[in-house]
């Protein structure tokens, strides 16, 4: 796991804008503490690369010589409303944000990705404020950053091929049943830092190299808490926060699956915010759920949390030994790890799967995407969430009314556009969410039901079986239709009521105000209230009947022999 998880670290600092120790770093502190509390056996926590693309956007506006304090200070906010979010349960939230925001986002970011790293790849000179958008620095460093230095664009794209190519290996050496993968990363960067130290390509050619990196393990240190940096960070870290959340759930999810374990969203949270937080004491940026490192994991059998620590403990061993000798790996090399990481970090079955799964999430995948490219990392995090909620409750509001009607052969079902009218009784069904957000469908729908009840009609049926969540402004329309229809000497009825729209009517008064007698409750052992509402409806009508009624002409009584078909 060290031999992919510490050049990986490496480059994701380098990514952030941080040096590469902190990475390596987060990779020990981080990993330790997210095992020990993981909900998930497998998931390997540290440094990624959607994290730390939007640590860079969100240290754009601090100075270079303060990038390393202003990162750990994200680190302890993100862990603190990771912490809150957890603690207040609210985690199980994260399942109403659509997947296509985190395909919309890995689709901006990765493009981001590779706009931010082109200049180390090429060896041009980095122009442009740092404030300034990837969009504006990539430009400007492709028109006025110099030339190609060829130096270094050979070693990073020798990187990328060896990388790939070794990749190709280790497929096929699995499929002839090798169970020691080779360490592709690892081997990349060690190859061409050992061709910079051998040739002395930096002095002789100038190709840019990490520089000498300190052979120590995470020291405590308390984050400098400032007041208006923290004012700064504040809607950068709850954007991270719920990147990381989102990216932490959805990999342990994708594990499990394969698994079969069970996962406890809120304890996931806690365990991200704990990681975080604890983190933020000895020097580590911000990270989630890798999920590189997390598969590998998963594919070498890891059967418990430990994993994780074990990893922490080998990639501090790396950290003791090589540190020394990863002075030399040049920057094109990062860059090169980072750009393929930014191609499988979009997944472009699933981008192609929901670009024509429904506009809903094309939208969103599309909107998220540009909001990063356009605006800013942590700010397209933000409208594909708001997007989610938005579109998610307009969807929830939805409320579809049936009319019904009774057959020949005495059955209920949904009225057809030949059946006879009926000028006595009017049978309607509703189904859907009976909150705030469906009220203005609630006011059509029973709109629609008072300019059905005309002429003769002395009471209008109400089924509610297929009704959910009723709350105030759904009762409050309820006695007000019902306060209509008894001025015009109608009699409303409902029936199917299920345990939540029982409680709330006896709560607010308002089975006293309808009377019993015309609240007909679902209970599963007397079958369905449907037939002792029927019955009582033609009670009511008292032999008052239509000449399309299926009754008009029988002894039957009510509806004693009405068969439940909806």
């Amino acid at each position: 796991m060290a031999t992919v998880a510490a050049p990986q670290a490496m480059a994701y600092a380098t990514l952030a804008g941080v040096p590469p120790q902190y990475g390596l770093f987060t990779a020990i502190v981080m990993t330790a503490v997210g095992a020990l509390f993981d909900s998930s056996r497998q998931l390997i926590n540290g440094p990624t690369n959607a994290i730390s693309i939007a640590l860079l956007s969100a240290l754009a506006v601090v100075p270079e010589g303060e990038r390393v304090p202003a990162a750990v200070l994200l680190a302890f906010l993100v862990g603190a409303v990771q912490l809150g979010i957890a603690l207040l349960r609210l985690g199980d939230l994260t399942r109403f944000v659509s997947h296509s925001v985190i395909v919309g986002f890995t689709v901006g970011a990765g493009s981001l990705l590779v706009l931010d790293q082109m200049k180390n790849l090429l060896g041009l000179a980095a122009v442009g404020h740092p404030a300034d958008h990837f969009l504006k620095r990539f430009w400007l460093s492709l028109t006025e950053g110099g030339s190609v230095h060829w130096p270094t664009f050979l070693i990073g794209i020798g990187t990328m091929v060896v990388v790939v190519g070794l990749r190709q290996i280790n497929g096929l050496r699995r499929d002839r049943g090798a169970w020691f993968p080779i360490p592709q990363h690892l081997v990349a960067v060690a190859l061409m830092a050992t061709l910079v130290w051998a040739f002395d390509l930096n002095a002789r050619y100038d190709v840019k190299i990490v520089g000498a990196m300190p052979a120590s393990l995470p020291r405590f240190e308390i984050p400098d808490l400032k007041w208006d940096q923290v004012r700064l960070f504040a809607d950068n870290a709850l954007a991270i926060a719920v990147l990381g959340l989102l990216e932490a759930v959805a990999m342990a999810k994708a594990i499990a699956s394969r698994t079969g374990q069970k996962l406890d969203i809120n304890q996931q949270c806690l365990s991200e915010g704990a990681a975080n937080l604890a983190g933020s004491f000895f020097q580590c940026i911000p990270g989630s759920g890798s999920l590189t490192r997390s598969a590998i994991n998963q594919q070498a059998g890891a059967v418990s949390q430990w994993s994780g620590v074990f990893s922490a403990i080998a990639v501090a061993g790396t950290v003791l030994l090589f540190a020394p000798l990863a002075q030399y790996i040049p920057r094109c090399s990062l860059a090169g790890l980072l750009m393929l990481a930014a191609f499988r970090m979009v997944d472009f079955r699933q981008l192609v799967f929901h670009l024509r799964a429904t506009k809903f999430d094309a939208g969103v995948v599309l909107v998220t995407a540009l909001a990063a490219l356009v605006v800013s990392v942590e700010f397209c995090i933000v409208v594909g969430v708001f997007l989610s909620f938005v579109l998610f409750v307009s969807r929830a509001a939805h409320v579809r009314m049936t009319h019904l009607t009774f057959t020949s052969e005495k059955r209920i079902r949904e009225k057809l556009p030949g059946d006879p009218p009926c000028d006595r009784m009017v049978f309607f069904g509703l189904e859907g969410e009976l909150f705030f957000g469906a009220e203005p469908e609630l006011q059509k729908h029973f709109a629609a039901i008072e300019e059905a009840a005309v002429g003769g009609v002395g009471v209008v049926l109400m089924l509610l079986k297929w009704t959910r969540n009723p709350d105030a402004a759904f009762l409050n329309l309820l006695m007000k239709f019902d306060r209509k229809l008894q001025l015009r000497g109608i009699t409303l009825v409902i029936c199917g009521v299920q345990s939540d729209l029982s409680k709330a009517l006896a709560v607010t008064g308002l089975d006293g105000r309808f009377g019993q007698h015309r609240i007909f409750r679902e209970r599963s052992n007397n079958g369905s209230s449907v037939h002792g509402a029927v019955n009582y409806a033609y009670d009511l009508l008292d032999g008052s009947l239509c000449l399309a009624c299926p009754h008009s002409q029988g002894s039957t009584r009510g509806g004693e022999h009405l068969d439940y078909m909806i």
